[in-house]
């Protein structure tokens, strides 16, 4: 069995960002050499996420607004987590909601992604360096 581990580095310029990083994690498998197996990637951060879907941007400004709607990032004192000194109490929750990792069978030599799906990350405490890790396992 092979295995193959790689870190992706972004650094969003905006709060809040949703990124397709479907071809760095395609990148990612060509050099594993792996045909069959899974890919695990999953963001190596508290208020970071890595999901699938969709790459429309409207549906990308819905989730913003959605998420924003759940857990609002003002008033800062709404959240005890931010007593500590912090400013984004809502983005752990928002990740928490998008999730943190996803998990997508290789068949072939590619991502088997049903119609649509893509991989994203998704930031909500940005402008700053985060990392995103790629685990490939299989033959």
């Amino acid at each position: 069995m092979k295995s193959y581990r790689k870190e992706l580095w972004f650094d969003t310029p905006s709060r809040i960002a949703f990124l397709n990083i479907t071809p760095q994690i395609e990148t990612c498998l060509l050099e594993s050499g792996v045909r069959e197996g899974l890919v695990l990637v999953n963001a190596m951060h508290i208020t970071a996420s890595v999901f699938i879907n969709d790459d429309e941007p409207g549906l990308h400004r819905d989730f913003e607004a959605w998420l924003e709607q759940l857990a609002p990032h003002a008033p800062l004192g709404r959240y005890q987590h931010n007593r500590t000194g912090e400013d984004n109490g809502d983005s752990h929750l928002k990740r928490q909601v998008m999730g943190r990792e996803v998990v997508v069978a290789i068949t072939e030599g590619r991502l088997d992604f049903g119609p649509w799906e893509q991989i994203f990350y998704g930031e909500f405490d940005g402008k700053r360096k985060k990392r995103v890790l790629v685990k490939i396992i299989g033959e």
